[in-house]
Parts: C-alpha cells; structure tokens; sequence
C-alpha cells in the first residue's frame, strides 16, 4: 500500500513540474488552476510516454530519461494550447 501511495505522490509532482515547464514555454498568461496543471503534467506525460515508447522500447522509458521528459512537456505543451483554443481563456500579460 506505501509503495502505491508513493508513486501517486511521484505522479502529481511528476505533473506538476511537467504542467509548470509547460505554462512557462507557452507565451502569455494561462488561466488555469493548480490542480488543472498537475492534469496537464500528468496527461502529458501519459500520452508524451506512449509516443515515446513507440520511438524507444518502453523499458527504456523513465523520470530520468531525457525522451521520457522531453516527450511530456512537449506533449503537454500542445494540450495546452488546445485547451486555451478551446476555451478562449487565453490572455495575453501586460
């Protein structure tokens, strides 16, 4: 039971960091809360992955890999932009 508390923990950081690096490479202000951005991270990171493990074998794949990282915020990256498409709530920082 730990060890599945443990890696929940691990995701919702995994997704915050992923959804924060996310927000940042994106121009202009994100409308969006915090546990919006953990989803974000956390989405991407899924989907960034699967792709990934379709490039490499999916052992390969891991919080300390490169590709894993890159894939994520990439990945997230685009949802984002979707999500502010599809919402309008994008506004841009004065």
């Amino acid at each position: 039971m730990g060890s599945i508390i443990i890696t929940i923990i691990g995701w919702i950081i995994f997704g915050l960091i992923i959804g924060f690096i996310a927000r940042a490479l994106v121009p202009g202000k994100d409308n969006i809360g915090l546990l919006a951005t953990i989803g974000l991270g956390i989405l991407g990171s899924v989907v960034g992955g699967v792709i990934g493990s379709l490039i490499t074998s999916p052992h390969q794949l891991s919080f300390k890999s490169p590709i894993g990282w890159i894939g994520s915020i990439v990945v997230a990256i685009i949802l984002l932009v979707v999500y502010n498409k599809i919402t309008g709530r994008k506004r841009v920082r004065h």
